[in-house]
């Protein structure tokens, strides 16, 4: 017999095989094959080095998202903070256990209670905390989330906040405030919730019932260290003012780090009742007004607007006075900006051209019937006719530029329309691309309060991540009374919490990335444990991690996660 060692290349890699070859039928022919392998495997079993062992299974598992929201949960001791508000029995899990749970999940893969336990163990929760499925079913969660009452939540967020600042020294001279509504799908005739209320809709769901969420965070990465959730129905104004209080024990917590801080909010949160409770308080503030409260300022040309030098504020120029506003001398900014003017401007054309195009339709429709006497459908009316113009002409400022004129002709309704260019000339001059701004701090110059009213959109940045259907979502919520959805409100801003700190940590480590960005990244690196099917193996469990981007081993470097791989099983 005789036997030749043969190489082949596949795909760029070398292999080799014995082979045996015979002439059959006068012709040559391989009548036997044996895989060898590469060559280091040959090398190997020469020398007698052993062979790794075959595997019995892979057990792959979440591990980067988890991982580092967890090391970040530990820090803040957010556990102990929680369970050292609730009186509980040792039995069990703590509540700030499953508190811990419930926010890590809405950060990485929100889903309901009855499906927690499956997510639970595909992470590696299950080696650091002292949980099995059987304890995370949704009784139990209803049974721990009892324990939470409104005053317990209150106490809670209040020492996380004041941890917060202590430990990561997150900047708490300057804090946005702002609120939204979550729609719901609790049913119309369920009278157990008082939170659940019929409202206009910020997500557009007027449908619905809704639920309303106010937040004060950080300017420095919208981190959350306040929230208060009330009803639906409630307007922003109201909601401000009902929380006067409560903010101040806030402020008292918080100014262990700063002399003083400011707030800031914009109009909807306005009135008189609101500022007098804020004059009452040691907070500062700043502010925004329509532009109908101030028209005089309004007149006065840009060109004699003071321009700001600030990197941060290319194009914006300020007019700064002192004015008497809900009661008070106060400061006053109005600011121009070039960019907000241009995209305003190209807004309002675009909105013009597409109203009058259909008015134009609409137009020629009534114009057929009075010409040829249409037939079919419901015969027009002035009436009519004047409700679809007013809903044709909704939208900032379009009604102001475009005018319509319906009138009775011939028993029928006939519409004419123009475009004032005088009043689209005085949108241009007085309003566009401008923004009034008030306040008590006097002693700031125009760019630190314009800068201060632009950080407003960081708490517009938290709630838009809250409404990500994805990660830290409010969404799915499977609670139908006013505890339940106190809690549910309570761990999805913690969630909110873990995901802004862990954001800020990334980018002190010199990588800026949103939090759907981190999140996804870090959810994609994967822990992976190579299980030996000899139970007596010194070694039962190989474990690594699963191929990494250039981008996720960075991460994952950068947040020193190689440590939290588990070594054995």
């Amino acid at each position: 017999m005789a036997i030749t060692i043969d190489r082949k290349r596949i795909k760029g890699g070398t292999y080799y095989y014995a082979r045996e070859c015979r002439r059959v039928d006068g012709k040559p022919k391989i009548v036997w094959q044996k895989y060898l392998g590469k060559a280091e495997r040959i090398v190997a079993a020469v020398t007698g080095e052993p062979s790794p062992p075959a595997l019995k299974e892979v057990l792959v598992s979440e591990f980067g998202a988890v991982a580092a929201l967890y090391r970040l949960a530990q820090r803040l001791d957010l556990v102990g903070l929680i369970d050292a508000a609730v009186a509980k029995r040792e039995q069990g899990l703590s509540v700030g256990h499953y508190m811990l749970v419930a926010a890590l999940n809405r950060c990485v893969a929100p889903c309901s209670k009855q499906r927690i336990g499956d997510w639970f163990e595909g992470t590696p929760l299950v080696r650091w905390l002292p949980a099995r499925k059987s304890h995370l079913s949704s009784k139990r969660f209803w049974d721990n989330m009892g324990h939470l009452t409104v005053d317990r939540i209150n106490a809670i967020e209040q020492a996380v906040s004041e941890r917060v600042v202590a430990e990561f020294g997150v900047d708490t001279h300057c804090l946005l405030f702002d609120a939204t509504n979550f729609f719901t799908f609790i049913d119309s005739f369920n009278d157990r919730s008082t939170l659940a209320q019929r409202g206009h809709s910020k997500e557009g769901r007027e449908d619905l019932r809704i639920v309303g969420l106010a937040l004060l965070v950080s300017m420095d990465f919208h981190i959350p260290l306040f929230h208060d959730t009330y009803a639906g129905n409630r307007n922003d104004a109201k909601e401000f003012g009902s929380v006067t209080g409560r903010l101040m024990e806030r402020y008292k917590a918080l100014t262990g780090a700063v002399e003083e801080i400011t707030v800031v909010f914009d109009k909807g949160n306005n009135s008189d009742a609101n500022l007098e409770l804020l004059d009452r308080t040691e907070y500062h503030f700043v502010g925004s007004l329509k532009l109908n409260q101030c028209p005089e300022l309004l007149t006065v040309p840009v060109s004699t607007y003071a321009r700001l030098r600030h990197p941060r504020l290319p194009g914006v120029r300020v007019l700064r006075t002192c004015k008497k506003v809900f009661g008070k001398e106060r400061t006053v900014v109005v600011a121009y900006n070039e960019q907000l003017y241009l995209s305003q401007s190209l807004s309002l054309q675009m909105e013009v051209r597409k109203r009058t195009r259909h008015l134009e339709a609409l137009s020629r429709s009534l114009g057929q019937w009075r010409d040829s006497g249409r037939r079919g459908g419901r015969k027009p009316t002035v009436a009519s006719v004047r409700e679809k113009v007013a809903e044709l002409l909704k939208g900032q400022y379009v009604k102001d530029v475009v005018r319509v004129q319906v009138e009775e002709v011939d028993g029928l309704p006939a519409l004419s329309y123009q475009v004032d260019l005088d009043a689209m000339h005085h949108l241009s001059a007085e309003k566009l691309g401008k923004t009034i701004l008030f306040t008590d701090n006097e002693g700031w110059n125009s760019e630190d309060i314009v800068l201060a009213y632009r950080g407003q959109a960081g708490v517009e940045s938290a709630f838009r991540t809250m409404k990500d259907p994805q990660f830290v979502s409010w969404s799915p919520m499977f609670h139908w009374t006013d505890d339940r959805v106190r809690v549910h409100a309570f761990y999805c801003v913690l969630a909110l919490l873990l995901a802004s700190l862990l954001n800020r940590e990334l980018h002190r480590a010199g990588l800026d990335l949103s939090i759907p960005e981190m999140l996804r990244e870090l959810g994609g690196i994967r822990e992976m444990a190579f299980v030996d099917p000899d139970a007596a193996s010194a070694h039962p469990v190989r474990v690594g991690v699963s191929r990494l981007s250039p981008l996720q081993a960075r991460l994952l470097d950068a947040l020193d996660l190689r440590k939290d791989l588990v070594t054995a099983r």
